[in-house]
């Protein structure tokens, strides 16, 4: 793996490990695309550090389960405001 690359994971991982941040907004602070930050912490940082990426991996769960709340908050949201 290029250094540059693992550079980016470790990043990200701190990121998310320090925020709880979603795929979708550590993308956006990184500006990579979603796949790119889900391919980095599911593939790419296992083989780096097996303690962070299981840290990092359940942060991604407890997101992907509250996925459906954030999405009806969100609608909620945008048709009161209207």
């Amino acid at each position: 793996m290029q250094e540059y690359i693992q550079k980016r994971v470790l990043d990200i991982c701190a990121y998310i490990l320090e925020t709880r941040a979603t795929v979708r907004q550590a993308a956006q602070v990184f500006q990579v695309s979603k796949s790119t930050v889900h391919k980095d912490m599911t593939e790419r940082l296992p083989s780096l550090n097996k303690k962070l990426a299981r840290e990092v991996r359940a942060i991604l769960e407890q997101n992907k389960a509250e996925r459906h709340l954030r999405g009806g908050e969100a609608t909620r949201k945008k048709y009161k405001e209207a």
